[in-house]
């Protein structure tokens, strides 16, 4: 596959995007999202964390499991493994993402940067295929480079945002993205969650445990069969920098990253709207991570509850991430985040006063955090992409990954923290409450026309 790359410097407001690039751009949403809901929020955890008690000598479907493993010599329970693979994994995001994206400002062949690291992460997800047994380190290893794979990636893929859209076009574009990413993303772990349900046997602990596995490998498999859609009809935006560039581009997105990186006092504001983000995109992700949990042991709910709940989130947050960006269009992506961070206060509260043992008012509220949830990210991403300078898009996005999963331990620990001294989940929920209260308050303090304009770009109409 040849790349088209233009032959001068692309305007940064895209006026030569066209339908067909844009769309290109949407099915890179709808390949890996995937991987984070297949994956992530459903079969690896479980799936892992088996075999890593198998490997400590427990007896698979047992209902409790005290033994332990020994990876590099260090003993780790076999129920921590995955949590502390998690923690190694957003480590490791830290260092790796800014120098990815500095990597792709400096080059003049972004979509290449996106297939190595697309094709990676869904490489390793297919190889899953292979653990088995007892291959705990196996499956250990595969999950450590598909996910920073999938987060250099989408440092790639969204620094080709700003090339797409002018000003008043990147809200629509980010949100239908990330719609079309919640759509592709639950059709598949439909599809999965079905064939789960259809094939499982009845008291066959090994059946469950393979039918985890090859859902585990059809998101590799779907991830690396779409992302072949934005390959071939995403084209190069190169930025001033990647057309002069004649070294080599490893060692000069290093040098470009460490100048960055000196430079960032230059834009206070940009700089404050990340703080406001890292805020209220913690409390975010913190919702969605112990949603789950909350509902098992607080509000004694059974797994098909949670399951149908999993997809109504996903199907609804389709429309939510359009509606929101619908809205924004006529007020502003700014005050339709900060709208949405007030409707994630009234989902905490709800969240607080759901009875137990009670599916339907479960679901509803499950209904609501899909309503809310895709906008309020998919406009972040289009109000960030207003704050940077020109040409370093990778570089920028390459912080605001780390933010987006390299902070996510700020909310579990403070309602970690606030169940051990109160042994209640509701209150630890309840704790969540600063997380968006401290966001809606950072985030109205940022002057977002000024910031746009200092950043050296031109604000949209509306803000």
């Amino acid at each position: 596959m040849a790349d088209t790359v233009t032959p001068a410097v692309a305007d940064p407001a895209g006026p030569g995007s066209t339908r067909r690039e844009r769309t290109g751009w949407y099915f890179y949403d709808w390949a890996n999202s995937a991987f984070q809901t297949t994956v992530i929020t459903v079969f690896l955890g479980p799936f892992l964390t088996t075999v890593t008690e198998l490997a400590a000598g427990c007896e698979l479907g047992a209902d409790s499991c005290d033994g332990a493993v020994y990876p590099l010599g260090i003993k780790v329970a076999a129920g921590s493994f995955y949590p502390y693979l998690i923690s190694l994994s957003v480590f490791l995001t830290v260092f790796v993402l800014p120098v990815i994206g500095a990597i792709a400002d400096r080059s003049a062949h972004k979509k290449r940067l996106l297939a190595a690291a697309a094709f990676t992460g869904a490489g390793a997800t297919i190889a899953f295929a292979f653990v088995t047994g007892e291959r705990y380190l196996l499956g250990g290893a595969l999950f450590l480079i598909a996910n920073i794979s999938f987060g250099a990636a989408v440092v790639v893929y969204n620094s080709f945002l700003p090339q797409l859209g002018g000003p008043d076009e990147r809200d629509g574009i980010s949100s239908r993205g990330w719609a079309i990413g919640y759509l592709g993303g639950g059709l598949l772990l439909a599809l999965n969650l079905v064939a789960v349900t259809v094939l499982s046997e009845e008291g066959n602990a090994q059946r469950t445990l393979d039918l985890a596995r090859w859902s585990i490998v059809s998101a590799g498999v779907w991830w690396a069969a779409f992302t072949l859609v934005p390959l071939r009809w995403l084209r190069e935006h190169p930025t001033a920098a990647a057309l002069q560039a004649g070294g080599n581009v490893l060692t000069d997105g290093f040098r470009q990253l460490g100048r960055t990186l000196r430079e960032l006092k230059t834009y206070p504001l940009t700089l404050f709207f990340l703080l406001a983000f890292l805020v209220f995109n913690d409390g975010i992700q913190t919702v969605i991570t112990l949603a789950s949990q909350y509902g098992t042991e607080e509000l004694r709910l059974d797994q098909s509850t949670l399951i149908v709940t999993i997809l109504l989130v996903q199907f609804l947050a389709f429309g939510g991430a359009l509606a929101l960006g619908a809205l924004a269009k006529r007020i502003g992506a700014w005050k339709t985040v900060l709208l949405s961070l007030v409707l994630w206060t009234g989902v905490i509260i709800a969240a607080f006063r759901l009875p137990a043992e009670a599916p339907v008012p479960f679901m509803i509220l499950g209904g609501c955090i899909g309503l809310v949830l895709g906008g309020s990210q998919a406009l972040s991403r289009s109000l960030f992409s207003q704050l940077i300078p020109a040409g370093k898009e990778g570089e920028y996005y390459g912080f605001y990954e780390i933010s987006d999963k390299g902070t996510s331990w700020l909310g579990p620990l403070a309602f970690g923290l606030v169940f051990q001294l109160t042994s209640s989940y509701r209150v630890g929920l309840v704790s969540l409450l600063i997380f968006f209260v401290v966001g809606f308050a950072l985030l109205a303090a940022v002057p977002m026309r000024r910031a746009i304009i200092a950043a050296g770009n031109t604000p949209p109409r509306v803000l």
